[in-house]
């Protein structure tokens, strides 16, 4: 399965459109959810880099207690293996319902993403 379609992407550049021309905070909704089948580690993204379209920003989370947010490399993720040596998917049923901060405070609380 492709990570990213055009249409995801498409979303993922505008929201990095839309932070550059914001003077203050900018807090959206994520785009994707990206996930580890056999593992569980889980990216919720919400741009991408305009510059460089393989860097995307949102909320890295790998499981071990510390999410947090940040860039991580499109390339790398679809390149990584889990325990089981599955690759990174796509969840296809998520629809984000809150910004990114919201989904960043549940994670380090403890809470699973909805």
């Amino acid at each position: 399965m492709k990570l990213l379609t055009d249409e995801l992407l498409a979303a993922l550049l505008a929201n990095a459109m839309t932070r550059k021309q914001e003077s203050g905070p900018f807090d959206s909704r994520p785009v994707v959810k990206l996930f580890t089948p056999d593992g569980v580690a889980t990216w919720l993204l919400t741009e991408v880099d305009p510059d460089d379209p393989d860097l995307a920003f949102g909320l890295c989370d790998l499981g071990m207690g510390y999410p947090e947010l940040g860039y991580v490399s499109l390339t790398e993720l679809a390149e990584a293996r889990g325990r089981l040596g599955l690759p990174v998917e796509r969840d296809l049923c998520f629809r984000a319902n809150k910004p990114l901060s919201a989904y960043l405070e549940a994670a380090l609380e403890g809470k699973r993403y909805a």
